[in-house]
C-alpha cells in the first residue's frame, strides 16, 4: 500500500513538472522574442525539451513499478537510470548548442535587449522556480523525481544569475552605455549554459553508475555495511562479504557469510533465522531490495 501511494505521489510530481515546463515554454518563448533576449528564448527551448523528457520519465516510472516477470526477471527498475541518462544527454546537447549561439552573437557585436521586460521575466522565473523546486524536493521518493528536482534547482540558480545579469544591463543602459549592455545577453547565454552543464553531467554519472551495476552511493553502501556487520556479530559468524548495487529504486544485495566454529548457524533453519534478521534490518533502511544470502565454511567460496 505504501509503495503504491509513493508511486502515485511521484507521478503527481512528475506531471507537475510537465505542466510547469509547458507554461514556462510558452511564456519564455513569447517573452524572449518580444524582449529580444536569447537567454529567455533558451529558457523556453529548455522547457519545451523538458516536457517530452518529463513525459518519458512518467512512462519510465510506471514501467518500473510493474515489477518482475519472464522478460524482466529482476524487475524493470533499470528503466529509471536509462531515462535519467537520456534526459541529461538531451539537456547537455541543448546547452552546447546555446554556447555556440552565444559566441556567434558576441562576435557579431552583441544583442540589443529590452532590459525592463527581461528583468521582469527574470524575477517571475526565479520566484516560480523556487516554488516548484521546493515542492519537488520535499516530495521526491524516486530517482526520476530527484532528477527533475535537480533540474529545477539548477534552473532556479541560473534564473538568479540571469536576474543579476539583466540588472547589470539595465544599469549600463541607464548610464548611457547601451553598446556594452548589448554584450550582456549573449555573455549570459554562454555562462548560464556552461554552468548548467554540471547538472546533466552529474545526472549522467549517477545514471551510468546504476546501468553498469556499480557500487551504490557511499551513504547507501555504509548503511548496508552496517546492517550486514550487525547481523554477523549477532550470530557469531566469522566473516561477511557484501556485494551491492543500486538500480533505480531497487538495491541488489548479495551477502556471503563464513560460518566458523563459534557461529550459531548449524542447520538450514539456523540460516533462515539469519536471513530473516538481515531482511528486517535492510527493510528498516527503506529501500526496495533484492537480497541473496549464502553460507559457507570455506572463505574461498565467498571471495
Amino acid at each position: 500500500m505504501e509503495t503504491s501511494e509513493t508511486g502515485r505521489r511521484d507521478r503527481r510530481l512528475l506531471l507537475l513538472s510537465v505542466w510547469a515546463s509547458a507554461v514556462f515554454a510558452v511564456v519564455s518563448s513569447v517573452w524572449g522574442v518580444l524582449s529580444g533576449s536569447s537567454t529567455i528564448v533558451l529558457d523556453g527551448l529548455s522547457s519545451f525539451a523538458s516536457i517530452g523528457l518529463s513525459m518519458l520519465a512518467v512512462v519510465a516510472l510506471r514501467t518500473s513499478q510493474r515489477g518482475a516477470d519472464e522478460r524482466y526477471p529482476w524487475g524493470r527498475e533499470s528503466w529509471e537510470p536509462v531515462v535519467v541518462v537520456v534526459k541529461a544527454v538531451a539537456l547537455a546537447a541543448l546547452c552546447v548548442y546555446a554556447v555556440v549561439g552565444g559566441i556567434t552573437d558576441l562576435v557579431a557585436g552583441g544583442r540589443q535587449v529590452a532590459t525592463g521586460w527581461a528583468l521582469a521575466y527574470a524575477v517571475v522565473a526565479t520566484v516560480a522556480g523556487i516554488v516548484i523546486t521546493v515542492l519537488m524536493r520535499r516530495g521526491a521518493r524516486s530517482d526520476l523525481v530527484r532528477a527533475e528536482a535537480a533540474e529545477w534547482f539548477g534552473d532556479t540558480l541560473l534564473s538568479i544569475g540571469v536576474l543579476l545579469g539583466f540588472a547589470v544591463a539595465a544599469v549600463l543602459v541607464a548610464g548611457g552605455r547601451p553598446d556594452l549592455a548589448a554584450y550582456v545577453d549573449p555573455a549570459m547565454v554562454i555562462v548560464v549554459s556552461l554552468l548548467f552543464l554540471r547538472i546533466p553531467a552529474r545526472l549522467i554519472g549517477g545514471g551510468m553508475r546504476e546501468i553498469l551495476a556499480m557500487a551504490p552511493p557511499a551513504e547507501t553502501q555504509a548503511q548496508l555495511d552496517g546492517a550486514v556487520e550487525a547481523v554477523r556479530e549477532e550470530f557469531g559468524l566469522a566473516e561477511a562479504f557484501l556485494r551491492a548495487s543500486k538500480v533505480g529504486a531497487r538495491v541488489d544485495v548479495e551477502v556471503d557469510f563464513v560460518v566458523g566454529e563459534k557461529s550459531s548457524v548449524h542447520t538450514v533453519a539456523d540460516g533462515d533465522v539469519v536471513r530473516q534478521a538481515l531482511h528486517d534490518r535492510l527493510a528498516a533502511l527503506g529501500h526496495e531490495r533484492s537480497v541473496v544470502v549464502a553460507f559457507t565454511a570455506d572463505r574461498r567460496w565467498a571471495l
